[in-house]
């Protein structure tokens, strides 16, 4: 029986395994394929319950994996192979190359100094990155990531030279025994692509959620300020679009839990940087569960939004880079056709396995959610299981670690 954990993820719930796990005296491996440790909560301008940035939450975890021999963070990482049994199990997990120092050397001289850039995946294609980046200030391992691909010719002169940075690094696998697994691979927003009707890929001014959530955020690509992204005004006029794909055979077929929260949450965000302007909520059933009535109730006081019961049929663009909006207002029984400086979809969370091939024996449910393997020593955690909070993630970060310990002491 081998004593050791392996945590798959290292979002909020993994993160929250990983440190439960190795404060019970087991040593534990975090596997993460994005460069730097948060998920999807480091995207975030604020997240419930205390409406606090993810600095806040994040940095309380980095400091216990810091002050904690036994975890080790394996960044830029995917499992590729697992064979063995419960309790006894070896993994292989392929690196890709991070081509920086293994300290943290302060590159942002020289990455501001260069010419290459691409769409950065952090800001969901709002901002562009160059080829040496640091996501976020607070990121986890602080260190740069040396992208070659999106260096220009002279960029890659610039860096050749640089002792730091290793051009000719290459990927490479390791092998790790362990007893038990936690799958904590988290969510990933719903294609916005996909929803052609609603103007999302084609009209300017039309965004998912989680890219007003980079836009709010202080770090993010305006410097936390609401603006179109066509012109970089101010939005006079806002429609969020709730169940953006979601509760639909064609796309989604369940409630993503959060959406209804998010979107109360980002007219908040509207109302604290512009109480002029105006929003509409077009919604089909709003959900506000538990002690999140109270948000609900705040946001229905504000004077400049108004809720409107009924289903968006299309968005497209209208003169002005305006985004019109169609759709049926199911209480008056009225077709509304109404013209929008911004509109936000709501759009549900997928889990991230949904449409992969993982290399765990894992079954998934017609959505892509983990809906077993603990019979094997392998327990699901956060939205990998179903769409939650971050609370209720890290609650289920908590469980799946207790099940992972019994699991490696043979009980």
């Amino acid at each position: 029986m081998s004593n050791a954990i392996l945590v798959v993820g290292g979002g909020f719930s993994g993160l929250t395994a990983a440190i439960e796990a190795a404060e019970l005296g087991h040593d534990v491996y975090i596997v993460e394929k994005s460069p730097w440790l948060g998920g999807r909560v480091a995207q975030l301008n604020k997240y419930f319950p205390k409406l606090c940035p993810p600095s806040c939450g994040l940095e309380i975890q980095f400091q216990r994996i810091r002050k904690n021999p036994r975890i080790k963070c394996l960044t830029m990482a995917e499992v590729t192979g697992l064979t063995g049994r419960k309790g006894d199990y070896s993994v292989r997990v392929r690196l890709s190359p991070r081509r920086t120092a293994p300290h943290n050397v302060d590159f942002s001289l020289l990455a501001s100094s260069l010419e290459g850039e691409t769409p950065s995946e952090f800001d969901l294609g709002l901002s562009k990155r160059k080829g040496l980046y640091k996501a976020m200030p607070f990121a986890f391992p602080g260190r740069y990531v040396l992208d070659p691909s999106t260096l220009s010719k002279s960029d890659a002169a610039r860096v050749a030279g640089n002792k730091f940075l290793n051009l000719t690094e290459k990927e490479h696998e390791i092998e790790l025994n362990v007893g038990a697994i936690v799958v904590a691979t988290g969510w990933k927003p719903y294609d916005v692509t996909r929803l052609t009707n609603l103007g999302a890929g084609s009209v300017k001014n039309c965004i998912s959620n989680m890219q007003m959530e980079r836009l709010a955020s202080a770090f993010g690509p305006t410097g936390g300020r609401i603006v179109r992204p066509s012109d970089g005004r101010a939005p006079h006029t806002v429609a969020f679009v709730q169940c953006a794909g979601s509760r639909d055979q064609n796309h989604l077929n369940y409630c993503s839990y959060i959406c209804c929260m998010a979107s109360l949450k980002q007219c908040l965000y509207i109302a604290e940087q512009n109480p002029d302007t105006l929003i509409t909520v077009y919604y089909i059933d709003l959900r506000a569960p538990g002690r999140y009535v109270n948000v609900l109730e705040k946001v229905k006081a504000l004077p400049n939004v108004r809720f409107v019961k009924g289903k968006v049929a299309d968005a497209v663009q209208a003169d002005g880079d305006k985004v019109r909006v169609t759709v049926e207002d199911a209480v008056r029984g009225e077709k509304l056709t109404l013209d929008y400086d911004l509109v936000v979809l709501a759009t549900g969370m997928q889990p991230s396995l949904a449409g992969e091939n993982p290399p765990l024996p894992l079954p998934l449910d017609e959505d892509g959610f983990i809906a077993g393997g603990e019979e094997a020593g392998i327990f699901a955690a956060g939205c990998a299981r179903m769409p939650l909070d971050v609370t209720r993630s890290a609650q289920s970060g908590t469980a799946a670690a207790l099940k992972a310990v019994q699991t490696v002491k043979g009980r």
